[in-house]
């Protein structure tokens, strides 16, 4: 039981990150903050995002008193911004339901919204020190390199014998250690690709290296194969007299859920029919305006802005849905990436 920990804590104290914004003051809030935003980011990214976001939320009572448009705002450019919404409504549960103190019980806090075993699991041992195991990406690509388990690791039966293979090896001492430096070792070492094994602890004793199979463990993981989708947009730039530009407020589900962005239609004969039937005096600019590609996971995404000089809209029927955003004086509301490089091509 004790073999990785007797191998990575010595390591993590030698060679390990330590100075990470949310190791300096491990709070339930602040480790579950940070283990939200590092899903599917680097920490590279994800640093300067942290350092805004617990500067306005120092606590979670402050983030669940905040609208919503506010924590997207500090949210905009993280991506996967279902995370900020699930943030969100949990930190309202915790100022609801527990006073606004974070719950103590793996249980109650793995019912949050956005929380799962996992980051359950690093919430209690790093902030508390308690024997609860992980298994993030750092985590199963290490224990599948050192045990040399070659299924895809999202299978069922391969996920389960990594569970196993996490609780047996998880300590009962110096168990926050222990779980960072499982985690800092394949995030700085055990990488997906090009792996570090001179430098790694566990090179002795790696099944993976062993028998020279480190590049095609971990298996890939299982999805349906399909050619990547190209879709394509055209978004509306309604732009006022005095600057401001016209944004709509994206249904809560989907992708950009309830963010702010430009009128989208499927076509340009759309855009335009709904630029003289929904603004006042609108006018369509000659120069074009560049696309915009961007990349999700399994699809891209690319933009034809159509600029629309107008006065202003005919009839707002849901005033909750539209704003008239100002460029030269940002309302502090969330904005999808590709949204932010059109308007600041305005400026």
């Amino acid at each position: 039981m004790r073999a990785l920990a007797g191998l990575l804590v010595p390591w993590h104290r030698a060679h390990g990150r330590h100075d990470l914004p949310w190791q300096r003051e491990r709070t339930p809030y602040r480790v579950w903050v940070s283990e939200i935003m590092l899903q599917q980011t680097q920490v590279a990214t994800v640093i300067p995002f942290y350092e805004r976001f617990l500067q306005r939320f120092p606590d979670v009572t402050v983030l669940a008193d905040a609208p919503l448009d506010e924590v997207l705002h500090l949210w905009s450019g993280l991506g996967y911004y279902a995370r900020a919404r699930h943030l969100h409504r949990a930190a309202m549960r915790v100022r609801d339901d527990f006073g606004g103190c974070f719950p103590e019980e793996f249980a109650t806090i793995e019912s949050l919204p956005g929380i799962g075993r996992s980051t359950a699991g690093a919430i209690l041992a790093l902030a508390r020190g308690e024997r609860h195991p992980i298994l993030d990406g750092n985590v199963k690509r290490v224990l599948t390199r050192r045990f040399g388990i070659t299924g895809p690791p999202n299978e069922r039966a391969v996920e389960q014998r990594l569970w196993a293979l996490a609780e047996e090896h998880t300590p009962a001492t110096d168990v926050a250690e222990y779980t960072q430096a499982i985690m800092d070792l394949g995030a700085t070492v055990c990488v997906r690709r090009r792996p570090l094994c001179p430098l790694c602890p566990l090179r002795a004793s790696c099944n993976a290296l062993r028998t020279n199979r480190q590049h095609v463990i971990p298996a890939p993981r299982v999805r349906a194969r399909a050619a990547r989708r190209v879709r394509e947009v055209v978004m509306l730039v309604a732009q006022r007299a005095d600057g401001a530009i016209l944004l709509e407020r994206r249904p809560p589900q989907g992708i950009w859920g309830g963010l702010w962005c430009l009128p989208e239609f499927g076509t340009e004969s759309a855009a335009r029919g709904y630029a003289a039937a929904q603004l006042r005096e609108a006018e369509i600019a000659a120069q074009p305006l560049a696309q915009v590609p961007h990349a999700f996971t399994h699809f891209d995404l690319v933009i034809t802005p159509l600029l629309a000089r107008c006065r202003d809209t005919v009839e707002v029927a849901e005033a909750d849905r539209v704003l008239w955003y100002d460029i030269r004086r940002p309302a502090r509301v969330g904005l999808p990436a590709p949204i932010q490089q059109i308007l600041k091509s305005l400026t």
